[in-house]
């Protein structure tokens, strides 16, 4: 039984997108100025359909401002950037998502006094509705797919609970479960393993895997978690200052040069940091 009344497909592992396919996501020469201090400067970026892609760098790299450029939380400024072909430099957050772009945050963000099912319901897809009826009950297919995805992210037996009652781990799990409620093709996930117990790392990788490959969900990863990268993606993203470090697969930027003196110094750090 599909849980999203979604399309499945075979499962596969991640491969490199085809040379020919045209980007989900693309950022041509995105520059985004804070007074005098480039947080980005002049970044070519994109994210291929059905691709699980890594963006890494140092601390102050400019992650989570190419997050927040890409989802048009902030304001680029300089450059372009389309989603499925759209322009959208100009839009608004709440356009991208109905588009079919979602994100999840460094810093989790549910509603803590609220259960999990009101969390999942409140996260569905609300372009179209009047006032009035966002406050009705949700129709039957809203209600079957918030089951499914609490079903399918191991939540059932907290399903009730206040979403503050949940570890970081379910929390984490809560989140993606709301930005999958709108059924986007994209979600841009920041640090989805941050304060994580290893356990639940394991199974928020399972259920990155299954929706890459059984459902045809892409994902852009923001990481420190080099493993839980390497493990995913079949291409990794390098900023460092604001600038495009270093782009391949896992294998190729583990052993560059550039991105273990940039994470580590000149002397590589340590093996085990990896």
């Amino acid at each position: 039984m599909n849980p999203f009344a979604l399309p499945t497909r075979e499962a596969a592992a991640p491969s490199a997108p085809h040379p020919e396919a045209a980007p989900l996501l693309e950022g041509r020469n995105v520059t985004k100025f804070f007074g005098g201090l480039a947080a980005l400067n002049s970044v070519d970026f994109a994210v291929y359909p059905n691709e699980i892609m890594g963006l890494i760098g140092p601390n102050g790299s400019g992650k989570t401002t190419l997050f927040d450029c890409l989802t048009r939380v902030q304001h680029v400024s300089a450059g372009e950037i389309y989603f499925k072909g759209v322009d959208i430099t100009d839009y608004k957050p709440y356009q991208v998502a109905h588009l079919g772009l979602a994100r999840t945050f460094q810093v989790i963000r549910v509603y803590k006094k609220l259960t999990v099912w009101e969390n999942m319901l409140l996260s569905r897809q609300w372009g179209g509705l009047s006032m009035r009826k966002k406050f009705h009950t949700p129709p039957a297919e809203t209600e079957d797919r918030a089951r499914g995805l609490v079903s399918f992210l191991l939540l059932d037996r907290v399903m009730d609970e206040q979403a503050g009652n949940l570890s970081g781990g379910q929390q984490r799990l809560l989140e993606i479960g709301m930005a999958l409620m709108p059924d986007p093709d994209l979600i841009l996930l920041d640090e989805a393993t941050s304060g994580v117990n290893p356990t639940l790392i394991e199974e928020i990788k399972d259920r990155i895997r299954t929706l890459n490959s059984q459902y045809g969900k892409a994902f852009l990863l923001v990481e420190h978690n080099i493993h839980f990268i390497s493990d995913l993606c079949s291409r990794v993203f390098v900023l460092n200052y604001g600038q495009k470090l270093a782009e391949g697969s896992p294998d190729e930027i583990m052993e560059n040069e550039d991105v273990i003196e940039a994470y580590f110094g000149a002397d590589g750090g340590d093996d085990d940091d990896w």
